[in-house]
């Protein structure tokens, strides 16, 4: 019988979100500082060997999604070659990957061979000069990336759209459109106060309630789903393939079906997106640690996951910036 990770709330732990660094070539304003230059140095990170074993103790326990994230997980060298380790760890059988899809074209057959089936790409905007303000980027390599992973064969390849009051909220529509025309399933996320950056952020927060009504009154919304660990509740568009996700951390918090932990490029497991509980596994890996050992020390931690956030009630309880966190 497979083992589960059982958290102290009776929640099932099957899905963890792997970063494989901190760093990252955009620099969307409700992400990190304009400035930031703060990051982990490299030998602070866990190496793939050491991230193959980990991920290899969370499998045996009964984890067998994996989705990696960073920052952005394309800048880290040789990503493939992970990506390769992960696909064939006993019991790990839904890899994905997210991504800003900058250094997407050049990469999507490699990470397509080395076993991703799923990726996830964040675009706020279809609008060049926007994309440039929010991101300090360039919109035409993000969409390259999207064409070539298409091209490659992901699927579902999923948008994920950060709705901000002022900002985009007028291209709703037109990100629906562009999702029907691709292929793609579209996923709306309201800004979160993670950190500082995320914090300034709420200013733009829109509730996507609000969202879907307004997308109701132009198409009719059916009930929909779709596979995968995340905490979208999804509606189909009639006549349409396209799944709209709705991911509601505020308005419509989703803790108590949280089956998610989120471990940083440096080793240390983050329980909740919304909480500083943690726990730090680099000291054990890196000391002799037998798999036994980490066995015992991810189940240690898994009983340290808290209940719930408290993003509504402490917005300023979380300082680490979401690149630091791991997606």
């Amino acid at each position: 019988m497979q083992p589960k990770l059982i958290d102290p709330f009776n929640r099932t732990i099957e899905y963890i979100r792997l970063s494989v660094t901190d760093r990252c070539d955009l620099r969307c304003f409700y992400c990190l500082p304009e400035d930031y230059r703060d990051f982990t140095e490299p030998e602070e990170w866990l190496t793939f060997e050491e991230i193959e074993r980990l991920i290899g103790a969370f499998a045996a326990l009964g984890v067998r999604r994996v989705r990696i994230t960073g920052g952005e997980p394309l800048v880290r060298r040789n990503l493939p070659d992970l990506a390769t380790r992960l696909s064939q760890l006993p019991g790990i059988d839904d890899l994905s990957l997210s991504s800003n899809a900058v250094n997407l074209a050049r990469q999507a057959k490699a990470l397509k061979a080395a076993g991703i089936s799923r990726i996830n790409v964040s675009l706020d905007t279809l609008h060049a000069d926007r994309f440039r303000k929010i991101t300090k980027g360039r919109l035409d390599r993000v969409l390259d990336g999207l064409m070539a992973a298409k091209a490659a064969g992901f699927a579902p390849i999923k948008i994920n759209m950060v709705v901000m009051k002022d900002i985009n909220d007028d291209e709703v529509e037109d990100m629906v459109e562009f999702c029907i025309e691709n292929d793609f399933t579209l996923r709306f996320i309201e800004t979160m106060p993670m950190g500082e950056t995320g914090r300034n952020a709420t200013d733009h927060y829109i509730d996507l309630q609000t969202v879907k009504q307004r997308l109701g009154e132009r198409y009719e919304l059916l009930p929909g789903v779709m596979p995968g660990g995340g905490p979208a509740r999804y509606a189909q568009v009639a006549g349409t393939e396209l799944r709209i996700g709705f991911i509601t951390p505020l308005s419509q918090h989703f803790c108590e079906t949280c089956n998610r932990v989120r471990l940083a490029a440096d080793g240390r497991l983050h329980l909740c997106l919304g909480q500083e509980h943690s726990f730090d596994f680099r000291p054990l890996l890196r000391s002799g640690a037998t798999d036994t050992d980490l066995r015992d020390a991810v189940i240690e931690a898994i009983a340290l996951k808290p209940e719930r956030h408290e993003f509504n009630e402490k917005p300023r309880q979380v300082v680490r910036f979401m690149a630091k966190t791991g997606g």
